[in-house]
């Protein structure tokens, strides 16, 4: 008898929720039941979904008591930290897009194409990785296996999809002085060096992000690695700058051929006729877009990238759901 599986989508009404109910609708998996859930706020949010009408219910204590087999979180970090203990207690494994459990070292910090085989030591809790370092790590992995990386320095220019509903807002009505919804100065026609909090040592929580996720993701505390990540005007998609030092020498159309054959990658580097990766091509997918290929002639044995990819599907609810396959 084929078993049905039940799945629980938590903060189904938000940017992330949504989408994930568009990547489940199109990729239809065989024999799930769904159940959405929300805050108290946004409870009795009617959601139309598989050709059906669905009704979101408030989150509480008792939500997962009907045996879930798995459930996907996009909720913010305090729900997680309340409720998914609660959900794994109960036999449900949990897919969190919050940062709550990321550098936790009892939970996978899991991409797919990267690192799958860490979901098997799961104890309820999977994380999912921050946004910018999902796109980053995709074509770091291959890199990494054949040449070795050294050192790492990241460059964000980050979408204001990444700052959910209000950033978006902020851009699209070109929201100025108190009118701010999301971000502490306009956005609209301003690039903002500030993603997330000030630490104490001048970075930004956003750029420890990406350097200890990348070093947990590929399993190398040894690289050295530094970021500055930057919100820009533009509404969905990130784009990254990564600049890599290997231990070794590389051939570059080796480096080349390597990427275009890496799972998750579309490859885009034809400068001659204009072609690179673009936020309004990535627009939509599940792959990383990277281009702009080359040598860093700075420095010996290194190389400069361009990344893009969309940072809701890819850098959340893609990769949620991408896990969940692998789960099961």
């Amino acid at each position: 008898m084929t078993k049905t599986y039940k799945l629980a989508i938590v903060g189904a009404t938000g940017l992330v929720g949504r989408t994930a109910l568009k990547v489940l609708e199109e990729k239809n998996l065989p024999n799930f039941e769904y159940k959405l859930f929300c805050s108290k706020k946004s409870a009795g949010t009617k959601l139309r979904f598989m050709g059906k009408e669905y009704i979101a219910e408030e989150l509480k204590d008792s939500s997962f008591d009907e045996g879930f087999d798995f459930a996907i979180f996009s909720a913010g970090g305090e729900t997680a930290k309340h409720f998914a203990p609660i959900a794994a207690s109960k036999g449900c494994i949990v897919i969190d897009n919050s940062s709550a459990f990321r550098m936790d070292e009892n939970v996978p910090l899991v991409v797919p194409e990267v690192n799958p085989e860490d979901v098997s030591w799961n104890k309820g809790i999977i994380a999912n990785p921050n946004c910018s370092t999902i796109q980053a790590v995709v074509p770091l992995k291959p890199l990494d296996d054949k040449y070795k990386i050294k050192r790492i320095v990241y460059s964000t220019y980050q979408a204001c999809s990444g700052a959910g509903r209000k950033g978006i807002e902020d851009l699209i009505t070109k929201a100025t002085g108190n009118s701010l919804k999301k971000f502490p100065h306009p956005i609209y026609n301003n690039c903002l060096p500030h993603i997330d909090v000030f630490e104490e040592d001048g970075y930004t929580k956003e750029e420890h992000k990406m350097i200890n996720e990348t070093r947990k993701i590929l399993g190398r505390q040894d690289i050295r690695i530094t970021a500055t990540t930057v919100r820009v005007p533009v509404e969905n998609c990130h784009g990254e700058s990564i600049n890599i030092e290997f231990e070794n020498d590389f051939v570059l159309e080796d480096v080349i051929n390597l990427l275009k054959n890496s799972p998750g990658i579309i490859v885009e580097d034809d400068v001659s006729n204009n072609i690179y990766p673009l936020a309004t091509n990535a627009n939509g997918h599940d792959e990383v877009f990277v281009g702009r290929i080359r040598k860093d002639f700075s420095n010996p044995n290194s190389l400069n990238l361009w990344v893009v990819a969309d940072n809701i599907r890819k850098g959340a609810a893609s990769n949620a759901i991408q896990i969940l396959e692998k789960l099961i």
